[in-house]
């Protein structure tokens, strides 16, 4: 995961904007950061194009927690494949398991998440899978098996969580931990704010 040394917090209010680093906590009452600095925040920071372009791909960086390598090829595959580059790239993003394990309500963070797949509590079509980075596909069943020691732990989050919508690209089972990627995520279906053009136009040069 991309290694943030700086306060979460503190990303956040760089970037004029949530990246739920934070993962419950972004979601309450006790963020830090106000809505209402966020216009004033973004004037005063005046910034050359290159410098809006490298802003732009570091928040999405951050936000899905990976390395420049990993994000550089993401960016190669997208390019590679059918459709806009853009709209592939954050796709792909999407697809991660520990992006799934978030969406499905399962952990506070992306981070929490990533650590449960990590420690190898996260079953895919029945196997286990530890590697965040893994891309799901249409048809793919996600699992914690009963026998986890983290089922309680994503039971709990699921229900501390409920009041978030899960993502319509997954089906969910409500009795068991169990849910089922039914379609690949659509643009307007991604958790980021972002213009991907100067993403584009960044590593384009």
């Amino acid at each position: 995961m991309a290694n943030v040394k700086k306060p979460l917090c503190k990303t956040c209010r760089r970037n004029a904007e949530k990246l739920y680093l934070k993962g419950v906590r972004c979601e309450s009452a006790k963020c830090p950061l106000d809505p209402r600095k966020r216009g004033r925040a973004m004037a005063m920071a005046k910034t050359s194009e290159y410098g809006q372009q490298l802003r732009e791909k570091n928040k999405v960086k951050i936000f899905y927690g990976v390395l420049e390598k990993q994000f550089r090829k993401y960016f190669k595959m997208a390019k590679k494949s059918r459709g806009v580059t853009g709209d592939v790239l954050l796709q792909l993003l999407e697809r991660r398991l520990d992006n799934v394990v978030y969406k499905l309500n399962w952990a506070a963070s992306r981070r929490m998440a990533k650590q449960a797949v990590v420690h190898g509590h996260i079953f895919v079509n029945g196997k286990r899978v530890d590697r965040p980075s893994f891309l799901v596909r249409e048809g793919d069943e996600i699992s914690i098996p009963q026998t986890s020691t983290y089922l309680s732990v994503a039971q709990s989050m699921r229900e501390i969580r409920k009041g978030n919508a899960i993502a319509a690209w997954l089906e969910s089972d409500d009795n068991e931990m169990r849910a089922k990627v039914v379609r690949f995520p659509r643009r307007d279906e991604t958790s980021i704010v972002v213009n991907e053009q100067l993403i584009i136009n960044f590593y384009s040069k």
